[in-house]
Parts: C-alpha cells; structure tokens; sequence
C-alpha cells in the first residue's frame, strides 16, 4: 500500500466537505418542506426576517428546489470521483467497488437519512438558517437554474402537467377544524369555541330558536291584570306581544321601558293602549338563516331578538343574539327555565328520561350523544318521524342505534320518552 501523501489528505478534507455539504443541502430541502406555513406567514407577518427570506424561496418553489438539487448532486458527484480517486490510488482497480460502497453508506446515513430525519423535526431550526446561503446561491446560479427549471418544465409539459398553476394553499372548514385540534396547548380550552366558530354557518336559527309553543308572550285580548301579573313574573326582558291569534304581532315590549312607568304611576294608569304605545317594531327574520348570518344581522340592525318564520309568514319561533353566542361560548345565562339539562333525568338503569319536547342538539351537547340532527329538531319530531305515525300508545324503537321507548302520549305529541344511551344497547345485544 503506497503511502499517505500530503495530496491524498487534501483530497480526504474535500471529501468530508462535500459530506457536510450534501447534509447541508439534503437538510434544507427537508426543512423548507416540512415549514408549517401558517406558522411561517405569521412569523414573516410580525417581521421576522429569516421567516421573509424562507417565504420568498418558498414563493417559488421550482426555483428553491432547482438550486438545492444542484448544489446536491454537485457536491455529490465530485464527492463520488474523489473517493473513486483515492480509493483507486491505495487499492487499484478493487477500490472502485470498495468507493461506491463505502460512499453510498456514508451519504445514507450522514448526508441523508440523519439530517432529512432532523429537519423533519425541526423544521424552523434547519430552514431559517440555511436561507442565509440559498438565497444568495441562488442569485449567483440563477441562470443554470433557469435552464435548468425550462428544461424540466418543458419536459412536464409534454405530458400535459400545468407547471404554471400554483398549488391551493387555502384552508378548508374541516381542514382548519383539524388544525385547531391538533394544536395542543398552542390554543388550551380553547380548542371547542373556536371549531364552534367554524360550525355555525351548518347551524340555522330554527336550530337553537325558542318554538312558537314554548314562548312567553303577552296577548292584549287577556284582562289587563293578568298581563301584569304575566309582566312581573317573566324572567325575560324583552316579551313579544300579539292580540289573539299569535301570528298576530304586534310589537316587542321591553320591560325596562314598562317598569318606569308601573314605579312612577302605579298599576291603575297602564291600560293597554298605553302599552301598545311603548312596542317596539318586532325584527321578523326567515327559517333556515345561518347562525353566522345571523349574528352579522343583529349586528347591523342593531337588534337582540328576532322572531323566526316560515316561507307561508307564520311564526315559528323566536331567537336571540344570546342563543347564538351560547353556541359559541357554552352555555352562560342564569335562566335555566329554557336549559336542556332540567328535561333530562338519569336513571339507575343507564337511561334518561327525556322531556319529548327538547332539542335534539341539546341532547347531543348536553350527554354528548350522536342523534341524528339531519332531520326533526326535536326529539317527539324524531320518534314521529321515525314511526312515520303519531303513536297512541307505548312503543319501543332504536334510532342510530339509541334504543328508545315512548311513555308518556298527550294532545297528539309525545311527552316524555326514556332512552337507552347507544353504547348501552350494544352491551345489552352482546
């Protein structure tokens, strides 16, 4: 074996370089991919430069790729000869097979898999530094890249690849759902209001309204003390008033207006015609209204109630500015005559028994069930519909595998219904 020449030592520190710099370059390409570009945008948004100088790069991507691929297999190949060379030199013509095999395992393992394996996580740590060397790399080989990228595309093209339209970054509802919850502690407790947020454009008003059946309004064709008395036990501050027929809408009375008055002049002086005079104009708004809509409307006409109806003008219901912000927020208000939880009774079997009447979403919220909400709102729609019949007597049913069973049937409506939670009923089936 000739000996060790000053040369051959030389052209070893080479060969180690190139190593380093085939990391280099197979770590950047890594990084750069890997980024989180919402994370990026915002860093580049606030001002952080090396986060600018990678979103430039990332701007055009066949370019940053181009400039990498280069400067990779560059690096790569001479790296290749100049083993060839000394492996040769100390071997013959054996230290070829010797140099490939040796550099091939080299390359793996420090210029590919450990350096792609750590810029993929962390990507900010890798990307932000070497964007102070690709940027100007890129300057000085520009127009190789160039040639380079025409040539490629050109080749693309003749297979019918569009190489000029750029890829969708946009979010969509369910993908930015996702990223909220798989954000961990970069949004604590926060995760469920924000995906609430994005739910509400799937939520419509007749969803969360109060129905026309459950409302308390006042009717100006009953004795002037018993609206009084109506008046002074509501838990409300605004009350729709209608004479007769609830269609009939006359206004909205808002207790703070009444209340001045009963204190300054006493129950003998309000008459109705006095009360109709403080009504104010009622905000009538149409079924199937968005929530997020919604919001935006009571915003811009400056109202906290509208009254819901439907395509024929009749009154469904009524909701407020502080149903939809429940939606949002949870549950926030000291008025618990209208809260899901008091029409939900649990027993000791594993079933709740269920005030008929109540919403199926707030079933689903309140015992984080599955029911459908495709269909009826709530749950005597649900069974009806299911039966496709008003039942006259106790029945039993599973629907979306919650087995329930109807006990209580009055004035052609269910009242009341018991019902097994799903999970339960598949224990009870094995």
């Amino acid at each position: 074996m000739p000996p060790v020449t000053e040369s051959d030592l030389y052209l070893l520190g080479v060969l180690l370089g190139l190593l380093v710099l085939s990391a280099f370059f197979s770590s950047s390409e890594t990084g750069m991919m890997s980024l989180n570009r919402l994370t990026l945008n915002h860093n580049a948004r606030i001002g952080n430069k090396s986060a600018r100088r990678v979103k430039a790069l990332l701007d055009r991507p066949d370019r940053l790729i181009g400039v990498i691929l280069i400067g990779n297999n560059f690096v790569n190949i001479l790296a290749s000869a100049i083993a060839t060379v000394l492996a040769t030199h100390y071997f013959g013509e054996a230290g070829i097979a010797a140099a490939t095999l040796g550099l091939t395992l080299l390359v793996l393992i420090f210029a590919e898999v450990t350096p792609k394996t750590l810029a993929v996580l962390h990507p900010e740590r890798i990307a932000y530094p070497a964007s102070w060397l690709l940027t100007p790399l890129l300057k000085l080989l520009y127009p190789l890249v160039w040639v380079v990228n025409a040539i490629s595309n050109g080749l693309l093209r003749l297979f019918g690849v569009d190489t000029s339209t750029d890829g969708d970054q946009r979010l969509s509802r369910d993908e930015l759902k996702t990223v909220v919850w798989e954000s961990g502690h970069g949004i604590p407790k926060r995760r469920a209001m924000v995906t609430r947020i994005l739910d509400l454009e799937e939520v419509a008003v007749e969803d969360i309204m109060v129905t026309r059946g459950e409302m308390f309004a006042l009717d100006l064709d009953e004795p002037m003390d018993e609206i009084l008395d109506d008046i002074r036990s509501s838990n409300h501050t605004r009350l729709p008033v209608h004479q007769g027929d609830a269609n009939n809408i006359l206004g909205i009375l808002h207790l703070r207006s009444i209340s001045r008055l009963l204190s300054a002049d006493g129950d003998s002086a309000m008459t109705k015609e006095r009360l109709h005079e403080l009504l104010d104009e009622p905000y009538f708004i149409p079924e199937g209204t968005p929530l997020h809509t919604q919001l935006f409307n009571f915003q811009k006409h400056r109202e906290r109630m509208a009254l819901v109806v439907d395509e024929y003008g009749d009154l469904e219901g009524l909701v407020t500015i502080d149903d939809i912000l429940e939606e949002i927020v949870g549950d926030y208000t000291t008025d618990h005559a209208q809260s899901a939880s008091t029409d939900l009774y649990p027993q000791d079997d594993g079933s709740w028994l269920i005030d008929a009447a109540t919403y199926v979403r707030d079933i689903n919220k309140e015992l984080t069930w599955t029911l459908p909400t495709d269909g009826p709102k709530t749950l005597n729609g649900l069974i009806v519909e299911a039966l496709e019949m008003i039942p006259d007597h106790a029945v039993s049913l599973v629907i979306a595998g919650y087995r329930m069973e109807v006990l209580s049937i009055r004035d052609q409506r269910i009242r009341t219904a018991r019902i097994w939670p799903a999970k339960k009923v598949e224990q009870d089936l094995q």
